[in-house]
């Protein structure tokens, strides 16, 4: 089951409310924040993944998508403002 990260109604992003360790049954509740990463819907994230796996070349990533680097650049441009945007 994938983790959950916008409200199914309104669309805004979760906070965790509790966490349990599998291995001893400790459990922390509270209302915490998502990791900025998981802010960013699935393929968005997978771009981030895409990009660090390519060693930060945004060039071999458009390679790899059959896209050109302009393409890609530009949806590297938007990725950083989304996330300037989220950090605000």
């Amino acid at each position: 089951m994938k983790l959950p990260v916008f409200c199914p109604s309104c669309e805004t992003t979760l906070n965790v409310s509790q966490m349990r360790c599998n291995d001893c049954g400790t459990e922390v509740r509270g209302n915490y924040e998502m990791p900025l990463f998981l802010k960013l819907n699935r393929e968005e994230q997978q771009f981030i993944m895409d990009f660090f796996l390519a060693s930060g070349s945004i060039k071999e990533m458009a390679k790899q998508a059959g896209n050109s680097y302009p393409t890609m650049r530009n949806k590297m441009d938007d990725m950083i403002e989304k996330i300037k945007n989220l950090k605000c």
